[in-house]
């Protein structure tokens, strides 16, 4: 009996563990698009070849558009260049505004003539860390890239193995970087949804990050190259109040364009308590047919942040207490089912254009539920899906204790003895032991009445 309670007891434990997981939510990609007065909806054109955007909130998926797929991505390297030379300060962030370094002809000889972006920074002058992050990620400077790397690291390779050992670190799988600043490689590569891991870690990990990238213009001081001090300008003019990209929810966080790259771009931005990341890579660098220059990114960028602010709906799929449905309890002591009841709530971001109706639930019982049952014993699964792609697995929970009746537990012993292995080898057993006694009793029967032919014999002799 101790034992059996043991068990239970620990049964009802892992039950419990089991509830307290969070629901499987599943990744699922969204078209964007625009509606007319009328309601009728067309997709949006994207111009970008990959697109990945995040709800920062949930983790929730809502654009997925080759999103792993290794690509060039431009200056969008300059976001792990900062990053590895933010963690060599994460103890003491202020050393970044007092520490100052400059850069030899090492720094700058590899760009000079490739049209490299610049903040003017010239060979041995003397800028702090702070002024450097800032040059690296508002107007993109290469040199700033290189002056970093060379005093962190005793050369730029082995910068890059320090940049690769954190896309490692990160769980980055389709990076690799073999220069600081972007330039094109073909070993520098990375994708939308490692970059967005990248740029996430960064935010969460070093505020003075996303101070950085959120600034639209910055100045850097005087120095004894540049007395007046430099006005920088951010490259992403979706933070520029002036421009006709302008739009106010984006809080920044770097441009990257290469030929071989197209525009690309890394943003996040805020409304009405609504936080998303967006990365996009390979929109067009010209407008088709010409050679003006088109900022395709920043158009793709502000036209899927409009309808996700305005025609993403967060939407609640599973209330925790409602209750689902019944499951039958054989031996129950009162009554013969159990209501069950989601293990966790499910919601999440849902297009207004897409019914609740459409969504399908599936239901799975566990079979042959025996009491006792416990409250908060896991005895099914709800799962969600639309058109056939599945959004989440949610456990099914008892929601009240079932004791086991006493009088059906015997009977059901009993029962179970019978249909039992030990039963058939005792009955098997029993049988043979009968069949072996009877046949050695007749065979005994038979020897004792059948006179053998030699005692014949020697009653004749005996004549």
């Amino acid at each position: 009996m101790r034992i059996r309670k043991l068990l239970c007891a620990l049964l009802g434990a892992v039950m419990m563990t089991v509830c307290i997981t969070p629901p499987g939510a599943e990744a699922y990609n969204f078209t964007p698009y625009v509606s007319n007065d009328d309601g009728e909806t067309k997709p949006i054109k994207i111009y970008s070849e990959a697109v990945y955007m995040v709800n920062t909130d949930t983790g929730d998926v809502i654009v997925d558009i080759n999103a792993d797929e290794a690509r060039v991505p431009a200056s969008l390297t300059k976001i792990m260049t900062a990053v590895v030379c933010l963690e060599q300060f994460k103890d003491d962030p202020d050393q970044l505004k007092e520490k100052y370094v400059h850069g030899d002809n090492t720094a700058f000889d590899e760009l000079y003539g490739t049209g490299a972006s610049t903040a003017d920074i010239q060979p041995f002058e003397d800028v702090c860390y702070y002024d450097l992050l800032c040059a690296l990620m508002l107007p993109s400077s290469c040199e700033a890239a290189n002056i970093i790397a060379l005093n962190i690291s005793d050369s730029i390779p082995h910068f890059c193995d320090l940049m690769n050992e954190e896309a490692q670190k990160l769980g980055m799988k389709n990076s690799h970087f073999s220069n600081a600043h972007g330039l094109f490689s073909k070993k520098n590569y990375s994708s939308c949804r490692d970059m967005a891991i990248l740029t996430q870690y960064a935010l969460d990990t070093f505020p003075v990050f996303g101070e950085i990238v959120s600034k639209p213009t910055y100045n850097l001081p005087p120095t004894d190259e540049h007395p007046d001090g430099t006005l920088i300008v951010n490259t992403n003019e979706m933070l520029d109040e002036t421009s006709d990209y302008y739009y106010s929810p984006v809080k920044g966080v770097k441009t990257g364009t290469l030929d071989d790259a197209g525009r690309c771009l890394v943003s996040t931005a805020s409304m009405n308590g609504k936080n998303y990341m967006l990365v996009t890579m390979g929109a067009p660098l010209y407008k088709e047919g010409t050679e003006e220059p088109e900022y395709y990114n920043l158009i793709d960028h502000k036209a899927i942040y409009q309808w996700a602010f305005y025609h993403l709906v967060e939407t609640d799929f599973i209330n925790v207490n409602s209750e689902i449905t019944d499951v039958k309890v054989e031996f129950a002591e009162e009554g013969d089912s159990v209501n069950l009841k989601p293990a966790d709530g499910f919601k999440r971001d849902w297009p207004d254009n897409i019914k609740l109706k459409d969504i399908k639930k599936d239901i799975e019982l566990y079979e042959n539920v025996v009491a006792p049952v416990y409250e908060g014993d896991k005895l099914g699964t709800l799962t969600l899906s639309y058109k056939g792609e599945k959004l989440a697995s949610v456990d099914l929970i008892a929601t009240s204790s079932v004791d086991r009746s006493k009088s059906d537990e015997k009977v059901r012993i009993a029962k179970s003895f019978f249909s039992s292995k030990e039963f058939r080898l005792c009955v098997g057993g029993i049988v043979f032991l009968f069949v072996a006694y009877t046949s050695m009793f007749i065979y005994k029967l038979q020897h004792k009445y059948v006179k053998r032919p030699a005692d014949d014999e020697d009653d004749e002799d005996y004549e």
